[in-house]
């Protein structure tokens, strides 16, 4: 099946999907396509057994899609772009310490605390894995997605403030935490004698220092080049550009992609910048093209999240595995979450509940699972990614679905 097969495919079916969210599920819409997806994928699975060539033709299909790089080098410079394009930066930056701290020492320590939880886990369930490939899933799992983040908390109704604080970590974490994913990675693909501290501290200052410079730097340019014409089309036509462009370019100089669309979309969608490059019609429709391509590329982003479900092994003990994994996943966001609010607590205000809605309203999706898909064979590939997707369906639907009563609970925040 050729690439405009495959698009136009799971076009109709997150179409289709969506319809039904919206006609009878009524839930938010990354997660009822989500939830749909799966279903459609269980009811495959059990008619397979009866018409084999079903099951197979998705499978054939599933087997098709890159998942790692549709995501990672497709949709999550759009996505990300969209995301930040209609974040408040002036909110961002009043609020930059706890979330730079929460991006990067948070995500360390979750790693840290994840990989060591689930060694003693494994070791549990008589699953012998390696303490470095626990680490990997560590770091593949720590990092918010700021796609589901994004498409929940819009409708969960929790207070401004807690909301920057949440959705301005997962915008930045995601990025850092793909840094450290590839670091632990090439110490566990090339032995950790190949890499030393030195190097580690390079790769890393390089991916995301370079990537928030790269993201100043696309933003001001489209701020150029839109303010010295007054073409609503053509500039549309920019924006779309410097995202396209900036990511492959980001990518070529092993800088981080993510990073750098963040930056350029809360630069570009300032309101400073709004005011001095665009008019009013160009500021409509730049809204309004990202908003379309933001809910296009998520519908299909949490189908396809869906039907990966035909791929997850069903071992007993991988389930339990996955099971045990989600409050490790939690306990050890919550214990990494700690420091920084604590330091923070006094001159930000923070409420004591921060701790505990910013643990449950920080949800995994797809990009924990595309960091999963990229592993290895020899890396406990396939125990991995069946613990990974229970962790994040179990995020998505039971979390997503909970956090806007824990926010009216905690509705002082």
């Amino acid at each position: 099946m050729d690439i405009l097969n495959i698009v136009t495919l799971l076009t109709v079916l997150a179409a289709t999907f969506g319809y039904l969210n919206a006609r009878f599920l009524k839930l938010p819409d990354t997660i009822g396509l989500m939830v749909i997806a799966i279903v459609f994928s269980t009811v495959t699975i059990m008619v397979g057994s009866i018409f084999p060539d079903i099951l197979q033709f998705e499978k054939e299909l599933v087997a098709q899609i890159d998942f790692k790089e549709v995501l990672l080098d497709g949709f999550l410079s759009i996505l990300l772009f969209a995301g930040a394009l209609h974040t408040d930066l002036d909110s961002l930056k009043a609020m930059r310490g706890p979330i730079m701290m929460f991006a990067t020492l948070g995500v360390l320590v979750s790693t840290f605390l994840v990989g060591g939880m689930m060694f003693a886990g494994f070791q549990l369930l008589g699953l012998e894995v390696p303490f470095i490939h626990c680490l990997l899933f560590g770091a593949l799992i720590s990092p918010t997605d700021p796609i589901a983040v994004l498409g929940v908390l819009k409708k969960a109704g929790v207070s401004k403030i807690l909301e920057i604080k949440i959705v301005g970590e997962s915008l930045f974490n995601d990025g850092i935490g793909v840094v450290i994913f590839l670091t632990i990675f090439s110490i566990a693909h090339l032995g950790s004698g190949e890499i030393n501290s030195t190097g580690i501290a390079l790769l890393f200052f390089e991916e995301v220092g370079g990537g928030i410079l790269l993201g100043f730097g696309l933003g001001y340019l489209a701020y150029g080049l839109m303010k010295s014409i007054d073409n609503y089309q053509i500039e549309v036509l920019i924006t779309l550009a410097i995202v396209l462009g900036g990511y492959w370019l980001a990518n070529y100089l092993h800088f981080s992609g993510p990073l750098a669309m963040v930056v350029a979309g809360l630069v570009i969608g300032h309101e400073r910048f709004r005011s001095g490059g665009m008019s009013e019609i160009t500021e409509a429709y730049v809204d309004k093209f990202w908003e379309l391509l933001d809910l296009l590329f998520n519908a299909i982003l949490f189908v396809l999240i869906g039907l990966e479900l035909i791929i997850i092994s069903f071992d007993g003990q991988y389930l339990l595995a996955g099971v045990l994994a989600i409050p490790v996943v939690l306990l050890a966001r919550y214990m990494a979450l700690f420091f920084p609010i604590r330091l923070f607590k006094k001159r930000l205000g923070l409420a004591p509940q921060t701790g505990i809605i910013m643990t449950w309203g920080g949800l995994r999706g797809g990009i924990s699972i595309a960091l999963a898909l990229s592993l290895t064979s020899t890396m406990s590939r396939e125990l991995l990614i069946t613990v990974c997707y229970v962790v994040v369906v179990f995020s998505i639907v039971v979390q997503g679905l909970t956090v806007e009563r824990l926010a009216k609970k905690y509705r002082s925040l």
